[in-house]
């Protein structure tokens, strides 16, 4: 009877050991990312809700308005060449951003980079995979995150505020093609930002026929502290 008792002691602290063990990795995190704010919320950053052509012109359209052009995604349909032209959506969409003069950045594929960005107050556009059974591409923006709870916001499809974790979150963009951009006046810099991958994206700006947007944005990174 006794050892019947023991053992069921060691299996109840097998049991206990191996969901202490369990919850500490989950809660491990990068050193960088425990190194941002705990919580970050964008709540100022525009948005049109909408399901349509994947929501691009409607990303578009709200990453626009954060910089201070008005626009709606009705009027983004015809220079994005939709719906003929969805295939071609995530290119069009980067080539009217620099011939409205704006910087299109992409960033790494890394959960940090993400976080990153929006610390520093910068909304990020991508795209991720929605739907359980039959997934489909869906542009969003990420406006924020919060690591005691493991979660990001995100503006979606018709929803304000969607909150995913961050495991089902990694899985759904990267499921998706890990694509993030960062959409930003030539006179920005995002965090940690990158001399080469900065230069490229003003080159793109020169290339839409924005030369003085290049130049501008050459000019900001050259006065960096």
């Amino acid at each position: 009877m006794q050892g019947v008792i023991g053992l069921r002691s060691v299996r109840q602290w097998l049991v206990a050991a191996c969901a202490v063990a369990v919850m500490g990795c989950a809660s491990v995190e990068p050193p960088k990312i425990r190194g941002l704010p705990e919580r970050v919320e964008l709540n100022g950053v525009p948005f049109f809700r909408g399901n349509a052509h994947q929501s691009g012109p409607h990303v578009l359209a709200s990453m626009l308005g954060e910089q201070r052009i008005r626009m709606t995604p009705g009027l983004l349909l015809k220079p994005l060449k939709l719906p003929e032209a969805e295939a071609s959506l995530q290119g069009n969409m980067e080539r009217l951003a620099a011939e409205y003069g704006l910087m299109v950045y992409p960033l790494d594929t890394s959960m940090q980079a993400l976080l990153t960005q929006v610390a520093a107050g910068y909304p990020v556009m991508l795209r991720f995979s929605e739907g359980r059974i039959w997934s489909e591409p869906r542009y969003a923006m990420l406006v924020g995150y919060n690591r005691a709870k493991q979660t990001v916001l995100l503006r979606a499809g018709m929803d304000r505020r969607r909150l995913m974790g961050f495991k089902a979150f990694e899985a759904a963009w990267a499921d998706a093609g890990n694509w993030a951009v960062l959409i930003m006046s030539p006179d920005q810099l995002p965090a940690d930002v990158d001399k080469a991958r900065w230069l490229t994206a003003a080159s793109e700006l020169s290339r839409a026929g924005q030369e003085q947007a290049a130049a501008r944005a050459i000019r900001t990174l050259e006065a960096r502290p």
